[in-house]
């Protein structure tokens, strides 16, 4: 599995959400350029799972977020950790969006390419 995660986008909107299903896992929101806006995880604590957070999202988009991706994945504590990393790599600093986060609390990752 790659560090970031390349999966298509596909628009922030209920219709949308009919090929989401109430699983744990990592999300990805992004503005109309495609930029991340905010890296999410659905939890154990998360009321129906990937679907509720989106849904969350579409309700009060944060940092004008318009698209979405998902990562179904059991490990998702550890791979949000992942990919909050990659993108502070790449980018200096955190998404807008994730104003959530304590960034001392995050290591360091220095993927490949």
């Amino acid at each position: 599995m790659p560090v970031r995660m390349d999966k298509p986008w596909e628009p922030l909107n209920e219709n949308s959400l009919k090929t989401v299903a109430s699983h744990l896992g990592v999300y990805q929101l992004a503005n109309e350029a495609g930029d991340i806006v905010y890296i999410g995880v659905a939890d154990a604590r998360t009321l129906f799972g990937l679907k509720g957070e989106l849904r969350n999202a579409i309700a009060s988009p944060p940092a004008g977020a318009s698209q979405f991706r998902v990562e179904i994945n059991m490990a998702y504590r550890t791979r949000h950790a992942e990919l909050l990393q990659a993108y502070k790599h790449d980018h200096g600093e955190l998404p807008i969006g994730n104003t959530d986060i304590d960034e001392r609390m995050l290591g360091r990752l220095r993927p490949a390419g």
